[in-house]
């Protein structure tokens, strides 16, 4: 396989995987209310996602930086409507 073929299924997993936070983001937003997003999840995936980007970051891998950059964002995004619409 090449680099350009592992890097297009990087970056296809990643459109997944990052993707699958819009649904929660857009739920919690529209409907100001989020009794129903776990306060310890969301801060253990916040700092995983943090340290996913750190660790894509120090190899220069840009899928994996990309994903966890946005995925990051979405992710602070929900919590921080978790603290604000307990």
């Amino acid at each position: 396989m090449t680099t350009l073929s592992a890097d297009l299924i990087g970056y296809f997993a990643a459109c997944l995987t990052t993707s699958a936070f819009i649904p929660q983001a857009w739920l919690t937003w529209r409907r100001k209310r989020a009794e129903g997003v776990s306060l310890g999840m969301y801060v253990i995936l916040v700092s995983g996602v943090a340290l996913w980007l750190t660790y894509g970051i120090l190899l220069h891998a840009w899928p994996v930086i990309i994903a966890n950059l946005v995925t990051l964002m979405l992710a602070l995004f929900i919590l921080w409507m978790r603290l604000v619409y307990k």
